[in-house]
């Protein structure tokens, strides 16, 4: 008997898994979601996952201290492919989209573990924005991340 409710229990915590991965990506910018990494949307917890999908839409759906709107990645992105043209848009949109995921899911952490903060966002959207090259923008934020994400 006991072996029956730890196989559902199991059963029930992958098909919340399944679903809450599937819908993790909901939120992103259509373009966007092909590019991202499934096996990489793991969440602390159930508020991890709201604060990033905050992150992506600018959406705070009853989230505490929170502030919705702009800046949001899905509006960021839009910015850099316009400024990139269509010329930078193969290359650029799949490291936007992915430079979003990393950012996104760590800044989205508890406050206590996260090594990416609010102040981190302004400046990371300064450098994207300061860029004359969005690519190259995008780059120079790539590399600020990984040093953080390092520490």
């Amino acid at each position: 008997m006991a072996h029956r409710g730890t196989a559902t229990a199991l059963l029930t915590a992958l098909t919340v898994g399944l679903a809450g991965g599937a819908h993790a990506q909901d939120y992103v910018r259509a373009d966007c979601r092909s590019q991202l990494d499934p096996a990489a949307l793991r969440f602390d917890t159930a508020l991890h996952q709201r604060w990033y999908r905050r992150f992506w839409t600018g959406e705070c759906d009853h989230l505490p201290m929170c502030f919705a709107g702009s800046p949001n990645w899905n509006d960021i992105v839009g910015k850099l492919l316009i400024r990139g043209g269509p010329a930078e848009r193969a290359a650029l949109l799949p490291k936007a989209c992915r430079l979003g995921q990393t950012i996104g899911l760590e800044w989205a952490r508890d406050k206590k573990v996260r090594r990416i903060d609010t102040g981190d966002l302004h400046v990371f959207k300064s450098q994207l924005e300061a860029s004359g090259d969005a690519l190259r923008g995008v780059d120079k934020v790539e590399a600020s991340v990984r040093a953080k994400l390092a520490r």
